[in-house]
């Protein structure tokens, strides 16, 4: 199943506040996301699109989601546009890793051990991983343009220091959240920190894949 950041068109089903402060000199942006009774949102996806003035996006890397106990580890990464993954397979049977997400669509046929070469994450989405052996087996690999981006922490919050000042596009996605549109809201960094607070109104809970992979190769 594909939950592409192409669905940020479709209305949002979210509360959300903002707070922000008069655009000047470079300054820190905090985002704080709770889920609907107030409880932190941990690991929520945070991006920050520069909107003016434009920024480029942030280097590509190499990171690996390994294959641990018949899960993704890790089960979520947030990658630049253009960064590559490898899928290594440290358990003791084989797997064979596929998305049918716009974003990037691929399969790595049943293996175990060493993995395939990289991966290259060339698009901006949300990229849903599978595994057509382990139906349990879930993950999603974030691609973004954006210059700022990082993951809530235990108290549902994520800083950016020193951002510039100007006008920025703030998107915020967690896994968990079975609405494909993720919150988004365009701010001003200023002289002071900025503030954004976000409520996610739906209770929280995992989107199933769909379709299978071309290949059942044994």
């Amino acid at each position: 199943m594909s939950r592409s950041f192409d669905h940020f068109s479709r209305p949002l089903v979210l509360a959300l506040a903002l707070l922000c402060v008069a655009p000047a000199f470079a300054g820190t942006l905090q985002v704080k996301a709770s889920q609907r009774d107030g409880k932190p949102l941990i690991g929520a996806v945070v991006t920050l699109d520069a909107e003016s003035p434009a920024m480029p996006p942030a280097p590509p890397i190499k990171a690996i989601m390994d294959q641990v106990n018949l899960q993704f580890a890790p089960d979520v990464l947030v990658l630049p546009v253009k960064s590559s993954v490898q899928f290594p397979n440290s358990d003791a049977v084989r797997h064979q890793v596929y998305s049918f997400s716009s974003a990037r669509q691929f399969q790595l046929p049943l293996y175990r051990g060493k993995p395939y070469p990289p991966t290259v994450f060339d698009q901006p989405g949300v990229v849903t991983l599978g595994c057509n052996i382990h139906d349990n087996m879930l993950a999603y690999i974030v691609v973004t343009a954006a210059p700022f981006f990082g993951r809530t922490d235990a108290a549902g919050s994520w800083a950016a220091p020193a951002v510039p000042a100007g006008r920025y596009r703030v998107r915020v996605w967690h896994p968990l959240e079975n609405e494909p549109a993720p919150v988004e809201r365009v701010i001003q960094v200023g002289t002071d920190d900025g503030q954004v607070a976000i409520r996610f109104t739906r209770g929280l809970k995992p989107a199933p894949i769909t379709g299978q992979p071309h290949s059942w190769e044994y």
